[in-house]
């Protein structure tokens, strides 16, 4: 399998030799076992235990084993590794035949001279069946479960690829010796499977639900419909759905006899849920309720494709703690050009919004423009499981059937929101003001982010908010409680945090007032009002009174500045440049960038000004122009928080030095902004010198040391998994004199699906590779 080192063991013991453990000794023939023998010992073994002398006969005629026999303990001497493949409910027996036939020291100590696993679908039920045999949880026992297999059985079924690619997990109690938990590790690598480890008690729970239970239904479905008089009808006309989704009725009935019972408790709690489920969609056919139809179909169908997605690209852990399978790294060539015309992907802030405001109001939100980017994604799928039902995402195009300011419904787990924190911080306050209790969770990235700055003011209005320590997610915020509306005098400009407690304040008593320090993103300020709630604003503060209703409206939204910087950027450091970007929000709280640019000399006009639903848009043009090095206004920094590690790359390829001063807001970001920048800079040898608040960079132009036409070298950047870190280096390709590689990209994704495209579409030379990780 792929070159895969086979296991170093003496003789691996397979007791029953079905399809599981038949497709096991194929896939180690196949990788090349035997291997070399462990040391000291003879020639390497794969023997076989089966009832059944038939099947011995036929695994030796296969080629799969080299012997066997019906009778276990004559095979148990010399055996280093055992594998048991045996139904559920005959493991007591066949554990303590083994605890008869070894001696006790085999299996004990740091390094146990034999080691046991199996491959039951329930891990509960086997680890009970050790307890009874051997009085204890032998140091050599790594119970394990391959997540694979067929509705075909015996050992002329084996498949030596059943399992490339699929997980095995192993769940290995205290007292497992970790050598042992390396050995059943190594035999499934060389297998090609993906191993993981979970707890028993979560494996049973996870296993009832996403195996047990649709063999339990699949099962019943199909005896249903195999009673009735009209059954050869029935079957002779369904369709590739049914066919697809009964196939696994063809199991083996006795295997999964076993299965039930061993796992009963985990299956009928599973079963539970599931009546409850479809009790709620048998009232809503009975009703005629086509709203309520619609929630469950379009949750169910979009959750499937989301968390496909999701998983596949590693950055969601669902079902199982595992470590990253893959790492997305991009390869940016030097030079370039930029010129074209294009429309980069709608506003992520305005889409996180769009959702979170149509859910909340009375009447049918259409969105067009909206960002299918995984953070806004991460928000569309939090609602649909508080009972929203929501059509899309097509083409950009959504609509939410809002359900009032009243209408969420309890989810039945922790809320999802992958790596952005804007829909945290917002969700905290929105959540805040609801009956039932919520848990948000996210990434590993946003579970580094501080929450305390809206944890603390939520908690002054009465919110009940629990977060981990240091004031970070998860965030578990109990319904029920009755807030009141606060002044609060943010100690940092920040549009999360009060955009927060403003949407907390739909829900309070009385005023909830904001005021901010600097000016920070006025997006739900503008767009509460399009909803027909009234928010009024004086100087630095602003307010609204609780206790309102929305009335849904329609969006379109505005390209995402932030996304458009990357561009904009591209195009004022290359010679020749020519790039019109379109659509692009303008709105006045975010056009920092734009001044920033021009003050640096770019030459960028605005073509086409419109207001779209009350945020200004407008076309960009840019040609190449010299830069210049600044001292960038203090009062543009908040105008302009998310666009510095872009316009770091332009004071890279500035005449002169550029000097950042009050924006300590950059260290909080998915990365420590300034620092991540500082040390990709280094790396290609750009002169700098980093603040406590900012950062001076001396920048070169076109410097003459450097290849022609370069101001700095190549190299390999780290992203640190921050998405703007990633593009924003991608970008300084087009003035380096060398390759720039960059590491831990996969959550470009997350505000800016197809950025490598689009780039490559204007004249970038990137390319995407992805590299297996193991844990």
């Amino acid at each position: 399998m792929g070159g895969t080192t086979p296991p170093n063991e003496a003789r691996i013991l397979i007791v029953g030799l079905g399809l599981i453990g038949g497709s096991l000794a194929a896939a180690l023939r196949a990788a090349g076992f035997p291997g070399t023998p462990a040391e000291g010992s003879g020639p390497v073994e794969i023997i076989a235990c089966d009832p059944d002398r038939s099947e011995i006969e036929r695994g030796i005629e296969m080629g799969l084993i080299d012997s066997g026999d019906t009778r276990l303990t004559p095979l148990v001497e010399g055996a280093t590794l055992i594998v048991l493949a045996v139904p559920v409910l005959a493991m007591r027996g066949v554990m303590a035949e083994l605890a008869a036939a070894l001696p006790p020291e085999a299996l004990e100590g740091d390094s146990p001279r034999v080691a046991i696993t199996d491959v039951g679908s329930t891990k509960a039920a086997v680890r009970d069946c050790a307890l009874a045999a051997f009085g204890r949880l032998p140091a050599g026992l790594v119970l394990g479960h391959p997540i694979a297999g067929s509705e075909k059985s015996g050992v002329a079924a084996a498949d030596p690829r059943l399992y490339v690619n699929h997980k095995v997990i192993l769940t290995p109690a205290g007292e497992t010796a970790p050598a042992a938990v390396a050995r059943v590790k190594a035999m499934w690598c060389a297998c090609g499977a993906d191993v993981l480890q979970m707890d028993v008690d979560r494996h049973d729970q996870v296993l009832a639900r996403t195996s047990h239970l649709p063999h339990l239904l699949a099962f019943s479905l199909v005896d249903t419909l195999a009673r009735q008089d009209e059954r050869l009808e029935i079957f002779r006309y369904a369709a590739g759905g049914f066919r697809d989704f009964t196939r696994i009725a063809g199991s083996d009935p006795v295997m999964w006899r076993d299965i039930f019972t061993a796992n009963r408790d985990a299956v009928l709690a599973s079963l539970d849920d599931f009546e409850a489920g479809l009790g709620r969609l048998r009232r809503a056919v009975e009703a005629g309720d086509g709203d309520a139809m619609l929630s469950i179909f379009d949750r169910a169908s979009h959750a499937r494709h989301y968390f496909d997605t999701l998983l596949n690209q590693t950055s969601y852990q669902a079902e199982y703690q595992m470590q990253e399978q893959g790492r997305l790294t991009f390869r940016a060539a030097p030079g370039g050009r930029v010129a074209g015309r294009i429309r980069v992907p709608g506003d992520k802030s305005i889409s996180h919004r769009s959702i979170m405001l149509g859910a909340l109001a009375e009447g049918i939100t259409e969105v067009k423009g909206f960002l299918e980017g995984e953070d806004s994604l991460a928000t569309l799928q939090a609602f649909r499981e508080m009972g929203v039902a929501i059509e899309g995402p097509h083409q950009g195009r959504v609509i939410v059937h809002g359900v009032g300011m009243h209408g969420l419904k309890a989810p039945s787990g922790p809320l999802y929101v992958g790596n952005a924190g804007t829909a945290m911080r917002l969700f905290a306050g929105l959540l805040a003001g609801q009956a039932f209790d919520t848990e948000l969770i996210g990434d590993a990235s946003l579970t580094k982010r501080p929450m305390g700055r809206v944890a603390d003011p939520l908690r002054l209005m009465g919110a009940k908010i629990d977060t981990a320590e240091g004031g970070r997610p998860p965030l578990k915020i109990h319904g029920g409680q009755a807030l009141k509306g606060i002044t609060y005098d943010m100690p940092m400009a920040s549009a999360q945090v009060k955009s927060c407690l403003l949407l907390a304040g739909l829900y309070a008593e009385g005023e909830t007032r904001v005021r901010e320090p600097a000016p920070t993103r006025d997006h739900t300020e503008r767009m509460l009002a399009g909803f027909g709630y009234e928010v009024q604003r004086e100087g630095d503060t602003c307010w609204l009174r609780g206790g309102g209703k929305l009335t849904a409206a329609p969006i379109d939204v505005p390209s995402d500045i932030s996304s458009a910087t990357f561009f904009l950027v591209a195009a004022a450091i290359t010679p020749g440049s020519n790039l019109v970007l379109e659509h692009v929000g303008i709105n006045p709280t975010r056009i920092g960038v734009i001044n920033i640019l021009k003050l640096m000399g770019a030459d960028l006009r605005l073509t086409n000004e419109r207001e779209v639903g009350g945020e200004p848009v407008a076309d960009l043009h840019i040609r190449y122009a010299p830069l210049k090095g600044i001292d960038i206004p203090v009062d543009q920094v908040p105008l302009a928080i998310d666009e510095f590690p872009a316009l770091f790359i332009a004071a890279a390829c500035a005449n002169g030095t550029t000097r950042l001063r009050g924006a300590e807001e950059l260290r909080v970001k998915e990365s420590d902004r300034i620092q991540a920048m500082a040390d990709g800079l280094a790396t290609l040898g750009v002169e700098h010198t980093v603040r406590e608040d900012g950062i001076d960079i001396v920048g070169s132009g076109k410097n003459s040391g450097k290849a022609k036409g370069a101001s700095y070298g190549g190299g390999r950047i780290d992203s640190l998994g921050d998405h703007r870190i990633a593009m924003a280096f991608t970008v300084a390709a087009l003035r380096a004199g060398a390759e720039i590689v960059i590491d831990d990209c996969a959550n470009v994704a997350t505000s800016f699906p197809g950025f490598t495209e689009l780039a490559r579409a204007v004249g970038l030379r990137v390319s995407e590779e992805t590299q297996e990780v193991r844990a």
